[in-house]
Order: structure tokens, then C-alpha cells, then sequence
């Protein structure tokens, strides 16, 4: 039995590693390959074309256009010549929704995991994926909802990232391996996993933690770098910590985290830290979003809380100045600090009680037991 499986973006890899894990002890002897990042690789995952060479912040060059539409032809041809038991799909829906359209034509059946957000922007794709879309698997509440209004009916398994966000250390041990002081407060720093926006985003940061420290002199600050970003990114941090790894034990020991808009903002949320959310986009990038984004936030926190929980700082609003108060506030102010975290808590226990992938798997195994 062969399984195509396709993680464009390096969530959908974090999720496919799951996924994949989960539908070998389902369905053993399974083969499953595709497009996959690290952590996808890891599993065994036969990978034919790397992701990490398809993630493109906002409008792609002529050259990352060309080289998303080289791989795609490569897939059309698997599908067509070699069609598999199964197109498995997580996310990445620029990529995905058109190949599902193929596979439609090539009579593969196709499972869905992770929706595209079509509640926030561009609704009129409902109407393909109830045409080419087989079965899918949803991770937000609100969306069993959101399709069963446009006639769709689509199976919520809970969040994969609450199995995934589990913070390992101790303050004590923490800081000890990362060289801080338990003592003394600490804000996390996450500019993001793309180089596009890491190289945008990282010195507005460097530069909002900096005037923090102005006031507060005694915090500690800690950069957590994505994988595969290269080294000349991170040279200027005005001595600030940088680590690899670590990230959910970094988000668990902060009072604060300023980070960039993403799923980052959930695994923050999962985890209970107060965060402050920016983006930066290219003016047309921006323009365009504005223009067909429907929902009033652009972070998942805000969106799940129905409400402005969480600072959201975009484009000229981003400034060093800004981000600086808003992460001031969380750090001079304690009551607040805490409203914030029960907030957090409860939008956490919204996202279900963990298993997500096991349940999806079981969903697409059930596809292929359907069709054979």
C-alpha cells in the first residue's frame, strides 16, 4: 500500500511526523513518501523534494515560482503514471488544493489534514474542496461549524500541537544549560522559522529588547533559532542569548515572549505564556492581505479568544518602541500578566485533550479501507 503524503510549511512537517508514526501502526507495511521536512525525514519518510524549499513569505520571485511549479509537475506525473492508495495533504493550501484537483481527475482519493483557513480569507474555496476533498481532518472547534454552513461535513480531531507542547525543564535546569539567572526575569524571542522574515523581524526585536533592558536592566533575553537558517542572520544580537532547540522550555520560562505572527503564537498559547505578536509584510503583500483577509486578527490566540487578548503590533505599528511597551506591560504588571495566562488556559482546553494525529490517521486509514 503507498501512501503520498505533502507538508509544504514546517508545521505540516511537525504534524506529518506525527501523522506519519501514528499510520504505520495502523495500516503496517504502509509506504509513505512525498514532500516532507526534518522532522518528516526522520520518521523514515521517503522524501522525494525537500519543503523547506517551498515555505515563501507573501509574493514568491519569479525563480521560487518556477521552482514550486518544477515540483509540482513532478507530483502531477506520480499521480498520473504511479497514482497511490492515498494523497494525504496537511496544510500548505496554495499548493495542495490544486493538486487535490488533480488527483481528483486521476481518481486518487484525498484526505485533508490541517484545513486551509477558509474562514479567513478566499470562502469561495469551499466549493473545491467539497468537489475534490474526500475527507478532512479539522483542528479548530469553530470550523466543524464554519463548513457545516456551506454544506461540507468535515471531523475535528483537537490541535496536534497539544501532544507536541510539552514543556521538559525545570527553571533551575533551564538556565543552567542556556547560561541565564533563575532569579531574574527572562523574554523569549522568536522571529520567526523563514529567512524572509527572520531577516525583517530579528533586528526590530534585538532592537525592542534592548530598550526593555533600558528600564528593566536585570532581564535576561533569549533568541530561539529556527533550523536551517544560516549563521550571518544571527550576528548582530548585541549579546543576547541565542539557542537551538529548546523553544517550548524557553516559552514556559518566560514572563513575556515577542514573536512573530504564526504558529508560534499557538504553541505560546498552548503553553500559557503572554505573548506580544508582530508581522511585517512587503507594501503589496500587505495591501493584498488586507484587501482579502475577512477575520479582525492575525494571530490564532486572538482569534480563538474572540477578542483582543494578546497585543498584535503589524506592519508601521511593529516599532521597537512599541513592542518594547507592550512587553513592559506584561513585565511591570503582574495582575495582568496573570489575567492573561487564564485566558490562555482556557483556550487551551478548547483545542481537545490530545491524539489529534492518532484520530486523523484512523480517518485516512478508513479512506483507504473505503476505496479498496
Amino acid at each position: 500500500m503507498r501512501v503520498f503524503l505533502v507538508a509544504g510549511e514546517s508545521s505540516g512537517d511537525l504534524h506529518g511526523a506525527s501523522f506519519v508514526r501514528a499510520l504505520r501502526e495502523i495500516l503496517p507495511g504502509v509506504h509513505i513518501q512525498g514532500i516532507g521536512g526534518p522532522k518528516l525525514r526522520a520518521t523514515g519518510f521517503e522524501c522525494l523534494y525537500p519543503a523547506e524549499n517551498l515555505s515563501i513569505v507573501g509574493l514568491p520571485s519569479v525563480q521560487e515560482a518556477r521552482e514550486v511549479l518544477r515540483v509540482f509537475k513532478r507530483v502531477k506525473k506520480i499521480l498520473r503514471e504511479n497514482p497511490p492508495n492515498l494523497l494525504v495533504l496537511i496544510d500548505f493550501p496554495e499548493f495542495n488544493l490544486r493538486l487535490a484537483k488533480y488527483a481528483k481527475r486521476c481518481q486518487v482519493p484525498v484526505f485533508y489534514f490541517i484545513s486551509p483557513q477558509v474562514w479567513a480569507w478566499r470562502t469561495y474555496r469551499v466549493r473545491l474542496i467539497k468537489r475534490v476533498v474526500d475527507k478532512m481532518a479539522v483542528v479548530f472547534p469553530f470550523e466543524v461549524d464554519f463548513y457545516a454552513r456551506h454544506g461540507y461535513k468535515v471531523h475535528f480531531v483537537g490541535h496536534p500541537l497539544v501532544d507536541v507542547v510539552k514543556p521538559a525543564l525545570n527553571r533551575q535546569t533551564f538556565c543552567r544549560l542556556v547560561g541565564l539567572t533563575p532569579e531574574k526575569p527572562i523574554v523569549g524571542i522568536f522571529p520567526g522559522s523563514r529567512r524572509r522574515e527572520v531577516r525583517d523581524l530579528l533586528p526590530l526585536f534585538v532592537e525592542a529588547f534592548n530598550l526593555v533592558k533600558l528600564e528593566k536592566p536585570e532581564v535576561q533575553g533569549v533568541i530561539v533559532r529556527a533550523e536551517g537558517l544560516p549563521d550571518d542572520f544571527f550576528l548582530n544580537t548585541h549579546g543576547i542569548k541565542v539557542v537551538k532547540g529548546y523553544q517550548y522550555d524557553v516559552m514556559a520560562q518566560s514572563e513575556a515572549v515577542l514573536l512573530a505572527s504564526g504558529t508560534v503564537t499557538l504553541e505560546a498559547t498552548i503553553v500559557g505564556v503572554p505573548m506580544v505578536v508582530a508581522y511585517k509584510l512587503n507594501r503589496l503583500s500587505y495591501w493584498l492581505a488586507k484587501r482579502l483577509v475577512k477575520v479582525p486578527y492575525a494571530s490564532l490566540t486572538n482569534l480563538l479568544a474572540g477578542k483582543a487578548l494578546v497585543p498584535e503590533l503589524l506592519q508601521e505599528k511593529a516599532t521597537p518602541e512599541n513592542l518594547a511597551k507592550a512587553l513592559l506591560k506584561y513585565l511591570n504588571d503582574w495582575e495582568y500578566n496573570q489575567k492573561v495566562r487564564r485566558e490562555l488556559a482556557k483556550i487551551k482546553a478548547s483545542l481537545g485533550p490530545g491524539g489529534a494525529a492518532w484520530r486523523a490517521a484512523e480517518l485516512a486509514a478508513s479512506l483507504v479501507k473505503e476505496r479498496r
